[in-house]
């Protein structure tokens, strides 16, 4: 999947969303995203720690490769749809942001 594709898609379920909670305003949409993407941080974390046994038994052993590959990706959308919210250019910002680092690792090699 290509960048764009993947911001055509949030950019779709930012609508979807939209029509589905209708928050009265666009802080209250913000907090709930940030809030969101908090929970799905802590849902991938629970998988890590089960992928590593160190998770309660009934949490080890419903643990698939396939749910932290979701959670993954839940994350990555989550985060998506936070900074549509508060209006970041994600392309714009990964790239000044990936540029960065290969000057900081190029002073070092």
């Amino acid at each position: 999947m290509e960048l764009k594709q993947l911001l055509d898609f949030i950019e779709l379920e930012d609508k979807r969303l939209q029509k589905t909670y209708n928050y009265p305003d666009e802080q209250k949409r913000i907090l709930a995203r940030t809030v969101k993407v908090t929970e799905e941080l802590g849902e991938l974390s629970s998988e890590i720690l089960a992928s590593n046994s160190l998770q309660r038994k009934h949490k080890i052993d419903s643990h698939t490769k396939e749910k932290l590959h979701e959670e993954v990706a839940d994350v990555l959308i989550t985060t998506l749809l936070l900074a549509k919210s508060l209006n970041v250019d994600v392309e714009k910002e990964l790239e000044e942001k990936i540029d960065k680092i290969h000057k900081r690792h190029a002073e070092t090699e």
